[in-house]
């Protein structure tokens, strides 16, 4: 676990910041460039991306905010960490969906084309946006025996997001990226093979669901 990918004093660069700015900038990539493949207008796709990654970070921060309101007013100093962190997944995707949906029904564009073509992305961002949740330390397991265990060890991350020290857990990190990364490839050949527009979308929808709830359920720590 490295929390901090590069410490100068007080400054400090978070490794899940500069993970979740990848996961942004391949998924932007990826959906640029099936938007010009589909022959849709480059600049509206540009600032729709723009646009998607506001709200993305934005989103994560704002629940992240939510959830841990309670440990922010009993010390609000600490919400200055908020700049730093990436915030809550689930906060980033709904604040996205809604502001993409916003900015497509302005600018006329085909929404579930659209939606079809960011469905891969979104899976691949997450893939790549976990192994920083991996670093940080967040988003833990529960205590567990399994061989592949993990035990994080370091102080920071414990006060920032709580995770337990030295104690053997589920690497939930890396179960939710391989999954996300599953879900990619599968809206990957979908994509290519599909019968309808929106059935792209509405299979990494209820795929991320179902799997977010068994995992959730069976190895994420509740918190």
């Amino acid at each position: 676990m490295h929390p901090k990918l590069v410490s100068i004093g007080a400054f400090y660069l978070p490794t899940y910041g500069v993970m979740l700015a990848i996961a942004y900038l391949v998924a932007i990539a990826l959906l640029t460039k099936k938007a010009e493949r589909e022959g849709l207008p480059r600049n509206e796709i540009s600032d729709l991306s723009i646009a998607i990654l506001a709200a993305a970070i934005l989103g994560a921060k704002a629940l992240l905010a939510i959830v841990d309101f309670k440990e922010y007013l009993a010390d609000p100093a600490s919400a200055s960490e908020l700049i730093r962190s990436g915030g809550v997944f689930q906060g980033g995707l709904i604040a996205a969906t809604v502001v993409g949906l916003w900015y497509i029904r302005k600018h006329r564009l085909p929404a579930w084309r659209i939606t079809d073509m960011a469905a891969p992305s979104i899976a691949l961002g997450e893939a790549i946006g976990r192994w920083g949740c991996l670093a940080a330390g967040c988003c833990y397991g529960k205590p567990t025996n399994v061989p592949w265990a993990i035990t994080f060890r370091n102080p920071f991350a414990h006060g920032a997001v709580g995770t337990p020290l030295n104690v053997p857990l589920h690497p939930t990190q890396i179960y939710l990226s391989l999954n996300a990364l599953l879900l990619f490839a599968i809206c990957e050949w979908v994509y290519r093979h599909k019968k309808f527009d929106g059935q792209v979308f509405w299979i990494y929808v209820l795929g991320y669901a179902l799997t977010r709830v068994l995992l959730g359920a069976a190895v994420i720590a509740p918190r």
